[in-house]
């Protein structure tokens, strides 16, 4: 079977193509054909070995997918071969076979796209963690999100909508800002052109946003801070900037407000049943046609390091995904 490897730790353009033998799935794994696997920003990391995760060389980045299942191994029960499931891991997914935990596969809803389905689990997970358990975003209050046109962006741009709040997206352009208002924004400003904490007081009649979700990082944290409001939260998700900002600490202090930190993959190991019950509530939301990814690019395996190339310079509005089976 065909695998995108990294052999050496650099950027993407070092991922090679190799054919490797057969996977056999061992106590409590699935053997999943891969359809589809989304492209995070934890991929471009984890290949120059600046992740929290580090797996020895060589190794198949891909951190989440959707597929058939081959077989299973022992133990498993929950899954059958042909079954259509949803699956998340570390690394592995960027190949025509992986290997997942049972433990932390899903059945897909019937008649979801295996593409939809490859590009959902990592982003509306960490974006629904983000605002239900670290946020505790209420309906009516105010949210902020940074980088809105981004896979993570327009995912809380959807939730938040779902969850009753109003909505304002930040990014850097029209074309990336239309895009937020056709997943449900309420407002939108071009931090390209417009003072971004100016621009929030006059949306909030200077009251400030009750919670900012910032998977971006760099410039804009800080200006995205001082216009929170009494007792805001801010949600750091990532750096896609590349840039991790310094905070003053006494602007908290002096707005009562809260700094928290969102990193869902450690969720899901430290609290499996709290993370098993964000995942059915997210699939619940699809059915009912709340959310839905929006995929930006499509590649095939030997194009994985071009998706993540896009990715890292923000220019996928949405998600990309890789396609084995795309030529």
């Amino acid at each position: 079977m065909k695998a995108v490897r990294c052999v050496r730790h650099a950027g993407p353009e070092a991922l090679v193509i190799e054919d490797l033998p057969a996977l056999v799935p061992g106590p409590g794994e699935v053997l999943v054909g891969v359809r589809a696997a989304g492209v995070n920003f934890p991929d471009a990391l984890i290949i120059r070995n600046q992740y929290q995760f580090k797996p020895p060389l060589p190794f198949t980045p891909g951190g989440e997918l959707a597929g058939t299942v081959l077989a299973v191994g022992t133990g498993v029960t929950r899954f059958a071969q042909g079954d259509s499931v949803i699956g998340l891991l570390t690394w592995g997914a960027f190949a025509q076979q992986a290997l997942v935990s049972a433990e932390r596969m899903v059945a897909m809803p019937a008649g979801m796209p295996f593409d939809l389905a490859g590009a959902m689990l990592l982003t509306y997970g960490t974006c629904y963690h983000a605002l239900t358990d670290r946020s505790a975003l209420r309906a009516g209050e105010t949210l902020l999100v940074l980088g809105a046109a981004g896979g993570i962006g327009l995912a809380a741009v959807e939730l938040a909508k779902a969850l009753g709040a109003r909505v304002i997206a930040a990014a850097s352009s029209a074309e990336k800002l239309a895009v937020c208002r056709e997943h449900g924004a309420d407002e939108t400003i071009d931090c390209s052109t417009e003072d971004l904490r100016e621009r929030l007081k006059t949306l909030t009649n200077g009251q400030g946003v009750d919670v900012v979700v910032d998977p971006v990082g760099g410039r804009f944290s800080e200006p995205a801070f001082r216009a929170i409001a009494w007792r805001g939260r801010y949600r750091v998700v990532g750096f896609a900037d590349g840039e991790i900002p310094r905070l003053p600490l006494n602007l908290p202090l002096l707005k009562g407000a809260a700094i928290i930190g969102v990193f869902w993959g450690d969720f899901l190991q430290r609290e499996p049943a709290a993370a098993e019950a964000d995942v059915r509530a997210l699939l619940d939301l699809f059915r009912s046609g709340r959310i839905s990814p929006r995929i930006g690019l499509r590649v095939p395996l030997e194009r994985a390091g071009e998706a993540i190339t896009a990715l890292t310079e923000r220019r996928v509005m949405g998600k990309a995904v890789v396609v084995p089976g795309l030529t």
